[in-house]
């Protein structure tokens, strides 16, 4: 599970381009909270800090409590702007959340045990269509990954959705389809090879 982050953050007494380009010179990032039934409250956080979290390569999938007028608001971060040139954080948007609120995150997809595939020693490719996979959680148990273990698969094996164990606390968002995460596919001098005996066999 995704630790819990911190972010002390200040209300923003005034709105607008102006005021915000104003806190980015001062090192200070805008900010909204928003979201379970409440008015949204503008905030600024420190560039450095949010930067740091960002940087931890789970900051989207983590709880982070916003210290902000000696109160503690928990929420999950739903989008940061960058600046199209240098990379800054300009602004970004965190949703507020309840303990019995679930939450949609996007989870990246861990694939263990390749060296236990009989197809993948035998030269087949992995061949993964979704790095990551949105799923419905409980706050306190959104996971770091989904790990798939493709111990046993043979070229040709296909991995969907109905096939993983997920973890505890989470659903998958998509729930139409037996969506596929990933196949083994032959090599692709093999397939050649199959296709130019293919097309001698259909000449003779």
């Amino acid at each position: 599970m995704s630790d819990t982050l911190t972010l002390p953050a200040e209300t923003r007494d005034r709105a607008g381009k102006g005021a915000s380009r104003a806190l980015r010179r001062e090192g200070r990032v805008p900010a909204v909270v928003y979201g379970n039934n409440e008015a949204p409250v503008s905030i600024h956080v420190e560039e450095k800090e949010l930067v740091r979290q960002l940087g931890t390569g789970h900051f989207f999938n983590s709880i982070v409590e916003i210290q902000v007028g000696g109160q503690t608001v928990r929420t999950l971060p739903k989008d940061v702007a960058f600046h199209p040139v240098n990379d800054r954080p300009l602004h970004a948007d965190f949703l507020r959340i309840s303990k019995d609120h679930k939450v949609h995150v996007e989870v990246p997809v861990v694939f263990e045990n390749e060296a236990a595939s009989p197809g993948l020693k035998r030269g087949g490719v992995l061949n993964i269509v979704r790095h990551e996979l949105e799923l419905v959680c409980d706050p306190e148990l959104i996971p770091d990954a989904v790990h798939i273990d493709v111990t046993g698969l043979e070229v040709g094996a296909s991995i969907h959705i109905s096939h993983v164990n997920l973890p505890q606390g989470s659903a998958s968002a998509i729930t139409d389809r037996d969506f596929t995460i990933a196949t083994i596919v032959a090599p692709s001098g093999l397939r050649s090879e199959e296709g130019d005996n293919s097309k001698t066999e259909a000449a003779s």
